[in-house]
């Protein structure tokens, strides 16, 4: 039976794949001054349009914090192309591997080779730095890159083509169309890496469309982050850094403080202390143009569905305004809200929120935060708040996460020179600075013989001189 045709935003989907592929087949690895290039023609192909890329996102959102974006997008960019470029030819370096005795006087060398194409689909809650963070390390890896917008930032994406087309030849890097069709199609794509940011539920189907073509993938994920205030914190301190966490890009984003977990008898105090500072950093106006929309009436209406459900089940709520009071649903502004005293049965307990909520619990020993924790997915992100270290290094040894900050929230994320990745349900594999660079090369192991040595004596026939020299392997391992 004929197979049925496919329509002509596949066809040109598979074409640009199957250019590109032929491509990192052909060519030779690009050489250290190539790989600059791209990186500078990228960094430029942001610099010359920052402005443009502001506009479109805060277009997308309904209104986006001009600051947050430069904050969290366009400045983490250049900071990691900056990075990049300084350590690339290092990073390219072939490596010295040990030689174990025996081989003597043999060497080892690890090369890092580029592995081809590597396909990126982005979210929409960064759409540029989540789109070009890790395709700078494809770059840096020698690969080449075609990427896959989400279809919630249609004016992001447009640009985003317009601007990749007007500085890379289409086989170098793409940036393809957001149909739903072209979104379905991308990750069936036969890629040498495939890199996801977005929700686990949709990561699981990415994973197994990948696990078709055998494509190694990197999930970037998410989950519940929690935030642990322990009894020796500064409570006025933890509230202030984690209002302003919880509160940037409107808490859309991933590694955002989902809910916090604080003594039993400062929940009351430490929410009062949120809600103050959360006041004081964005107000009470919707107009604010400090606050950032959420992207959608669909996620809107799901935040809202959260709180009332908590409400229900006993939940206090605090917040500075109804949803639906005048002025703030219309730009789907969502006012700052913390549920106090949520609890595992509500339904903001038990899927990641993405929005400005935080939900407060109550612990009366020390131990609880962490066998709370531990009873769940393994999450993106954790935050711990203390002065004391016995405290603080018995969660860090007996939890497992993404990554940690200790005594703020976020900024683990923005260090070049630590990995970025989840664990478990909240993803898989790390990029960031060199870890991105080794995450998307092969690391070829190279073992170069001398002529001086005697691995010729393990050939046949075997004879006594096998137990000889079994013996003295045995003896040197």
């Amino acid at each position: 039976m004929d197979q049925p045709m496919k329509s002509s935003g596949l066809r040109a989907l598979d074409d640009a794949f199957h250019a590109v592929f032929e491509r990192t087949r052909l060519e030779a690895a690009p050489t250290p001054a190539t790989r600059l290039d791209r990186l500078k023609r990228l960094r430029a192909a942001v610099s010359e349009n920052e402005a443009r890329f502001d506009a479109a996102i805060s277009a997308d959102f309904g209104h986006r914090s001009t600051v947050e974006t430069t904050i969290a997008e366009t400045l983490f960019l250049h900071v990691e192309i900056k990075h990049t470029i300084k350590h690339l030819k290092a990073w390219m370096a072939p490596q010295r591997v040990a030689t174990a005795l025996q081989f003597m006087p043999a060497k080892n060398r690890l090369m890092a080779q580029p592995l081809g194409v590597v396909g990126i689909i982005a979210p929409w809650n960064y759409p540029l730095q989540l789109t070009l963070a890790p395709a700078i390390g494809a770059l840096a890896a020698g690969n080449r890159v075609m990427i896959k917008p989400s279809e919630l930032t249609p004016r992001f994406a447009a640009l985003l083509q317009q601007v990749i087309a007007a500085k890379f030849d289409a086989t170098e890097m793409i940036v393809t169309g957001v149909e739903e069709e072209t979104a379905k199609a991308f990750a069936s794509l036969p890629f040498d890496h495939l890199i996801f940011t977005g929700s686990t539920r949709v990561g699981r189907l990415v994973a197994e469309a990948c696990g078709r073509n055998l494509t190694p993938v990197t999930l970037e994920l998410g989950g519940k982050s929690p935030a642990i205030v322990d009894r020796s914190a500064n409570l006025d301190e933890a509230a202030e850094r984690i209002a302003y966490a919880k509160l940037l890009n409107a808490g859309q984003t991933c590694i955002a403080p989902d809910y916090a977990l604080v003594p039993e008898a400062s929940v009351q105090d430490f929410a009062d202390k949120v809600q103050s500072h959360m006041r004081r950093m964005f107000g009470t106006n919707p107009d604010n143009k400090d606050y950032t929309s959420i992207i959608s009436e669909r996620h809107f209406g799901r935040l809202e569905s959260l709180v009332s459900d908590a409400a229900a089940k006993g939940a206090s709520i605090m917040q500075v305004a109804k949803p639906d009071a005048p002025g703030w649903k219309q730009i789907r502004k969502f006012p700052p809200t913390l549920v106090v005293g949520a609890t595992s049965d509500m339904a903001i307990m038990q899927e990641e929120i993405f929005g400005p909520l935080l939900p407060v619990m109550g612990y009366r020993d020390a131990k609880e935060p962490v066998a709370y924790i531990n009873r769940h997915d393994r999450p993106l992100a954790l935050y711990w708040f203390g002065t004391d270290t016995a405290a603080r290094d018995e969660v860090l040894e007996h939890t497992v996460s993404g990554g940690v900050t200790v005594n703020d929230c976020l900024f683990h994320f923005t260090q070049v020179n630590q990995p970025m990745g989840g664990v478990g349900a909240s993803g898989s594999g790390a990029y960031h600075g060199e870890w991105g660079f080794r995450n998307l090369s092969k690391l070829k192991p190279v073992f170069y013989r001398s002529s001086l040595n005697r691995l010729a004596d393990l050939y046949p026939p075997y004879g006594s001189k096998i137990a000889r020299l079994e013996k003295l392997l045995r003896f040197m391992t």
